[in-house]
């Protein structure tokens, strides 16, 4: 352990101390005490998931009820929906996706798909007793025009007071990223896959 002196640790205590004084002053600048959130996660990077289902945990961890629709996704068994059963009816969670766009190699069938998770997502967004719903993969359904940029967006502006809402997805646009109020680019320093890791069970998916 490093050893510190007298002089230093002063000088350490008058420096968090200042540091103290500054993040209190502005927290107590802070007028709004809770709000709704719209929380766009995106970006080349791996993690916006995960996010995600990080901050639908900890929602739970309170007693909330959370909903999560997936849009793309749906080809692959994810470990999170298993892990998330265990929440019993705490958890609403509807897979709506058919896999990639690559893989179905079909627009008129990813675009009803897209549209009928729509359809979920907005009864979850109406459920009072849900907190926190997840619109997992929604930036690709937009990216590809598989949905009404306006009505997604109008509609999630719109949403019940004290609602929180996360968007995940590559490339958001950015009449979505302009209505959020949270929003994180997840960058891409380096990635496995670059290197010949497939994706594996617990960590992708």
């Amino acid at each position: 352990m490093k050893t510190i002196d007298e002089q230093e640790a002063e000088r350490h205590k008058a420096k968090m101390a200042k540091r103290k004084a500054v993040q209190d002053a502005e927290v107590a600048a802070k007028t709004i005490v809770e709000k709704g959130l719209l929380i766009v996660n995106t970006g080349p990077g791996k993690g916006k998931s995960t996010a995600a289902f990080g901050l639908a945990l900890r929602m739970l961890g309170y007693g909330h009820r959370v909903g999560v629709v997936q849009f793309i996704k749906g080809a692959w068994h994810s470990g999170e929906q298993d892990a998330f059963a265990a929440f019993g009816d705490r958890v609403v969670w509807h897979t709506m996706g058919e896999g990639f766009t690559w893989e179905t190699q079909d627009i008129k069938r990813d675009i009803a798909a897209a549209e009928a998770a729509w359809v979920k997502a907005q009864e979850l967004l109406a459920d009072p007793s849900i907190s926190l719903v997840v619109l997992d993969e929604l930036n690709i359904a937009l990216r590809y025009d598989y949905l009404d940029l306006e009505t997604v967006v109008a509609t999630l502006k719109n949403r019940r007071e004290g609602l929180h809402v996360v968007v995940t997805g590559r490339n958001a646009k950015p009449a979505l990223v302009e209505a959020a109020d949270l929003v994180t680019e997840m960058g891409a320093t380096k990635h496995h896959f670059a290197a010949g890791v497939k994706a594996q069970k617990g960590i992708e998916f």
